[in-house]
C-alpha cells in the first residue's frame, strides 16, 4: 500500500494534549458568557483563558477573586473544570464511553495508560472504575465531614455547596476556594486555627497526590507492605519525608517568630503542617506567605516543583523523578551500576526520562521567571514562586498574579499547561513519528563534573 495513502492516526500523546486544549477552549468560552459573571457582562478572553487553564490544570492561580467576581453558573464551570482536570480528561472521556455502553477499544486503551501513568493495558477499564469509585466516596466523605462546620457559618444549603465544592477543589489539588466573601484572595486564612478544616483538607490534598495506582495497589495488597510494587513504597516513603521535615522546619523556624510567635503550640503544627502539605500541589494556604522568610519562601518553592506522585491528581516533576534522581546519585556516590529501590533495579530508561523531565521543568521555570521578573520589574525570589506555582500547578501565590500583565498571564498559562500535561507527554506527541535508530554511533567518553 502507498504511505501516502496510509492514514495518520493521533497518538496517545497528542490525544491527551488537544484533549486538554479542547476542554480549555470549551471552558474559556463558557466563562465569557454573561451569566458566568456577577456583573452579568462576561469575562474577558484572556481572564476566561487564564481561569480555565487554571481549572482544568488545577493549579488555583487566579485573576479575579472566584467567590465575588464569577456567579453560581461560572462558580459551577470552573468546579466541572476542576474535576474533569483532576481525573484527567482522558479518564472522564472513557468514563463517559462505559457509562454510554460503548466498547473501548484498543487505542482508548492505550491512550488511557499514558494518561494515568498505568503500567500495563490490561485491566484499565476496571482501573477506570476504581478510579471514579475512589474519587467520589473520598470527594464526598471529605464534604460530609467539613459540612457541619460549613452550614453552621453560612447555612444548611450554601454550606453543603461549600463542603462540596472545598471537597472537590482539595481532592483535585486545585487550591480554588469561595472564602472570598469574607476577604478578596484569602484563601482558608480564616480557618487557620480550625482543626477539622485543616486536617480534612490537607488529608484530601494528599489522597488525592499520591496517586490512583498507590490506592489501588493498597486496596489489593491491605496491610501487607512487603507485597506493594516499589513504585507504592517508593511514593509513600517520598511524600512522607516530604510533609514531615518542610514541617519541622516551618514549625521551628518560620512560625515560632513573627506574627505567629503568640500562637499556641497546637496553632504552630496545623500551620506548619498545612504550609507543608499545600505547596504538593494543592494552593491553598492558612498563612500570609508574604511573611515567611527568604527561606521558607524557597522551599515552598521546591515544593512546588517536585509536586505530587505519577497517576494522582497532582502536577509538577513527580516525587517519583526526585527519587530516581537522587537514587542514580547515590548510586555513583557508592561506584554502583545500577541505582535501585528497595532490592529491586531502576531501568537505564527511567534514569534518562528523570533527568529529561528535570532539565525541562528547571529550564521552562528560570526562563518564565527571568521574562516575568523583567517585564514586571519585581524582585526575582516573587517571580520565582508565581513561575513555579504555575508550572507545578499549585495556585500558592504572593498576591501577584492579579496584578500582572498580558505578556506574564500568558508566560503563566503556558507553564500551567506545561506542568499537568507533562513535559514528556509534549515532546512524545511532538516526535510521534520518529522511529527508533536500528545503529548505534561510536562511542567516545566525555569528562563531567
Amino acid at each position: 500500500m502507498n504511505k501516502k495513502n496510509r492514514k495518520k492516526h493521533l497518538s496517545s500523546f497528542q490525544i491527551i494534549i488537544f484533549g486538554f486544549l479542547f476542554v480549555i477552549l470549551l471552558g474559556s468560552i463558557l466563562l465569557m458568557l454573561p451569566v458566568s459573571t456577577k456583573t452579568g457582562e462576561g469575562a474577558p478572553f484572556l481572564d476566561a483563558l487564564f481561569t480555565a487553564t487554571s481549572s482544568v490544570c488545577v493549579t488555583g492561580l487566579v485573576v479575579h477573586d472566584t467567590a465575588t467576581y464569577w456567579s453560581a453558573f461560572g462558580q459551577t464551570i470552573i468546579l466541572l473544570l476542576i474535576q474533569i482536570g483532576g481525573m484527567g480528561v482522558v479518564t472522564m472521556a472513557v468514563l463517559i464511553a462505559i457509562i454510554s455502553g460503548r466498547k473501548i477499544g484498543l487505542m482508548q486503551r492505550s491512550t488511557m495508560q499514558e494518561a494515568i501513568s498505568a503500567p500495563q493495558v490490561g485491566g484499565i477499564v476496571k482501573l477506570t472504575n476504581f478510579i471514579l469509585k475512589t474519587a467520589i466516596s473520598i470527594e464526598l466523605f471529605g464534604a460530609a465531614i467539613m459540612a457541619p462546620i460549613f452550614c453552621k457559618e453560612f447555612g444548611p444549603l450554601k454550606g453543603i455547596l461549600y463542603a462540596i465544592f472545598h471537597s472537590i477543589s482539595a481532592f483535585c489539588n486545585a487550591g480554588f476556594d469561595l472564602m472570598g466573601e469574607k476577604a478578596q484572595f484569602s484563601s482558608l486564612t480564616s480557618y487557620a486555627t480550625q482543626p477539622v478544616i485543616n486536617v480534612v483538607i490537607m488529608m484530601l490534598i494528599i489522597t488525592g497526590g499520591i496517586g490512583f495506582l498507590t490506592w489501588e495497589d493498597i486496596a489489593v495488597n491491605k496491610w501487607h507492605i512487603r507485597k506493594y510494587r516499589m513504585q507504592t513504597k517508593v511514593i509513600l516513603l517520598v511524600t512522607s519525608m516530604l510533609i514531615v521535615f518542610p514541617a519541622v522546619y516551618f514549625y521551628f523556624c518560620e512560625f515560632s517568630k513573627g506574627i505567629w510567635s503568640g500562637c499556641s503550640t497546637s496553632e504552630r503544627l496545623l500551620y506548619a503542617l498545612f504550609q507543608s502539605v499545600t505547596p504538593r500541589t494543592a494552593g491553598f494556604n492558612t498563612a500570609d506567605l508574604t511573611m515567611l522568610s527568604e527561606a521558607g519562601k524557597m522551599i515552598m518553592i521546591l515544593l512546588m516543583l517536585i509536586g505530587g506522585s505519577p497517576g494522582s491528581t497532582a502536577g509538577g516533576m513527580k516525587t517519583t523523578t526526585v527519587a530516581v534522581l537522587i537514587a542514580s546519585a547515590i548510586a555513583v556516590f557508592r561506584r554502583r551500576e545500577d541505582a535501585n529501590f528497595f532490592g529491586r533495579r531502576v531501568a537505564e530508561d527511567t534514569i534518562k526520562y528523570a533527568v529529561t523531565v528535570l532539565m525541562l521543568y528547571l529550564v521552562l521555570f528560570l526562563m518564565g521567571s527571568i521574562i516575568i521578573s523583567g517585564i514586571e520589574e519585581i524582585p526575582m525570589l516573587t517571580s520565582m514562586f508565581e513561575a513555579g506555582s504555575a508550572i507545578g500547578t499549585v495556585g500558592l501565590t504572593l498576591g501577584i498574579t492579579p496584578t500582572l500583565g498580558v505578556v506574564s498571564r500568558v508566560i503563566l498559562i503556558m507553564l500551567m499547561f506545561f506542568g499537568r500535561v507533562g513535559g514528556l507527554t509534549l515532546v512524545f506527541a511532538a516526535v510521534s513519528g520518529t522511529r527508533r535508530q536500528l545503529s548505534r554511533l561510536p562511542q567516545e567518553k566525555i569528562t563531567v563534573g
